[in-house]
């Protein structure tokens, strides 16, 4: 009589505890070899459900502390490819450590490029937006309540469904990004980052002229009137331009606030602004 061994996997436990540790990924950040250790942290418990000998535990855990760094929210998909590689390997397949290791750094680069245009410069944009429109419409505390809430609501959401994504899938993973999926990804969250920003500009940013023209019957009409009707947002609008002109011919943004400032106290004293 045969018996069949029964093949090592990773149970939902093991994986929410890998998850709970994912946020501590950059707490032992150190600058030889980066995230290194936060990654193998993250591991421990794949490590010991996988690996009884440990011989082989030490073997995962040093395999795991090569030179790693990523953007922290993209590493869980990182994560769960990694998990799905060690099963494997652990189960017998031929999966070496340059093969463990040629994945992680495939990924790292290309998915971190990704995640800045989509967290940082789409959704905290029209999160911290939305955020703060509660806040001056006199609902107080609310705005950065939600803030907090909606960033980390997503946040975890988005770690735990890229974890099991990326366990799920295993190295298929690489084929499914590399079909343009980035690329597409990449644009089509810059494009909606650039339309709130552009939208958010006549709303946050507040330009009122003074002066007022007196025609020859002696009518008079408000300068600033008149081009709200024939142009609403068009002093926000050239100002932002004027800013990103200076920032692109590298001018520091300190010294931009600070001509801002400047201009506006001059023009206040002028009788230019309101």
């Amino acid at each position: 009589m045969t018996t069949t061994k029964q093949p090592l996997t990773l149970t939902l436990g093991d994986q929410l505890r890998i998850f709970g540790r994912s946020g501590l990924e950059q707490a032992a950040w150190n600058y030889p070899r980066l995230q290194n250790l936060g990654f193998c942290y993250i591991m421990i418990p794949a490590i010991q459900r996988l690996y009884a000998d440990q011989t082989a535990q030490a073997a995962a855990a040093t395999r795991h502390l090569t030179s790693f760094n990523t953007m922290p929210y993209m590493q869980s998909l990182i994560t769960g490819v990694t998990l799905s590689l060690e099963e494997q390997r652990a189960n017998g397949h031929p999966v070496s450590d340059d093969e463990i290791n040629a994945v992680k750094v495939g990924m790292m680069g290309s998915l971190a490029g990704v995640a800045d245009p989509v967290w940082w410069g789409t959704w905290r944009p029209i999160l911290s937006a939305f955020a703060a429109s509660l806040a001056l419409s006199g609902l107080g505390i609310l705005g950065p309540i939600v803030f907090f809430v909606g960033w980390n609501v997503v946040r975890l959401g988005f770690r735990w469904w890229a974890q099991r994504w990326g366990y799920r899938r295993g190295v298929q993973i690489v084929e499914d990004l590399s079909r343009g999926i980035l690329q597409k990804l990449t644009l089509g969250a810059s494009i909606v980052g650039m339309f709130i920003m552009g939208a958010l500009v006549p709303r946050w940013t507040r330009i009122s002229l003074k002066p007022v023209l007196v025609t020859a019957h002696h009518a008079t009409y408000d300068l600033q009137a008149l081009l709200d009707q024939l142009l609403p947002g068009l002093l926000p609008l050239g100002l932002t331009l004027g800013c990103v002109w200076l920032l692109r011919r590298h001018v520091k943004p300190f010294w931009l606030l600070l001509g801002i400032l400047g201009l506006s106290i001059l023009g206040y004293w002028g009788g230019l602004f309101k």
